[in-house]
């Protein structure tokens, strides 16, 4: 907990907030979607997800292919506890669903469904969205997809149980997406590989978000790596999430807002 304390102490010294950004299209964002507050409606929406999954105390066995757990010590997890410790939080479910309205995201790719709440969070008031989503783990994959159709958007998703090494490939040469959320193994080698391919999939204002992007010296090292990328133009360090933009009219810019 102590390191992690300092690295975000670090973070706030050297961040800003919409006052010390330059960049229109970046003060645009911070100020019309970072910062903006999520309707109520919206807001209501969210909490009954997040309410009736943390009221699951399904005892489920975990097949982890990632870099593994901070919190648990074995495979078995209950629903409920892995909502409250390794799912999305609220405020970072909520900017995910004004990310998804402010882009006008059509097409999503989330590697890491997990329970399924960030891919619920992008479903919120945005009916036009299609998301493909990649689990590894076929008993969270069934939590996921019970989620899916309780709340009646099976239709705007695909999942797909499968390790991501291997359904990536073939996804990023078919598609083109507008948003890819990687939450997924927290290794830097598998990270770096995720990006190099879904750069074959990216747009001109494709937007890629990586989770927990100081969970880890390696996950730092693969947050610098990514940023100094010669097709990554813009990047916004929020301490948790790394927002990464490729728009070719922009300057190479780096920016850390405090959120």
């Amino acid at each position: 907990m102590l390191p992690m304390i300092s690295k975000y102490l670090s973070f706030l010294a050297k961040s800003t907030n919409q006052h010390g950004v330059h960049s229109p299209f970046v003060y645009g964002l911070v100020t019309s979607c970072i910062y903006k507050k999520s309707s109520p409606s919206v807001e209501d929406q969210l909490k009954i997800f997040f309410k009736r999954i943390k009221q699951n105390h399904t005892e489920i066995r975990i097949t982890d292919f990632g870099a593994g757990s901070k919190y648990f010590k074995n495979n078995k997890r209950k629903v409920s506890a892995l909502a409250r410790k390794v799912g999305i939080s609220k405020k970072y479910a909520l900017l995910l669903n004004r990310l998804v309205s402010h882009l006008e995201v059509n097409q999503a790719l989330e590697l890491g469904t997990s329970i399924g709440l960030a891919t619920m969070a992008m479903c919120i008031d945005n009916k036009k969205i299609k998301i493909d989503t990649v689990e590894g783990c076929s008993e969270i994959t069934k939590v996921a997809t019970s989620q899916f159709e309780h709340y009646q958007i099976k239709d705007q998703v695909i999942v797909y149980n499968e390790n991501i090494k291997n359904i990536l490939p073939v996804l990023t040469s078919t598609k083109k997406y507008d948003l890819v959320y990687v939450d997924a193994n927290h290794q830097k080698e598998a990270t770096l590989d995720y990006f190099e391919q879904c750069l074959q999939a990216k747009h001109n204002d494709s937007v890629f978000i990586f989770d927990d992007i100081n969970w880890s010296e390696a996950m730092q090292e693969t947050w610098e790596t990514i940023k100094s990328h010669s097709e990554v133009k813009v990047t916004i360090d929020l301490f948790r999430w790394g927002l990464v933009f490729f728009r070719k009219e922009q300057n190479k810019e780096h920016f850390k807002i405090r959120f």
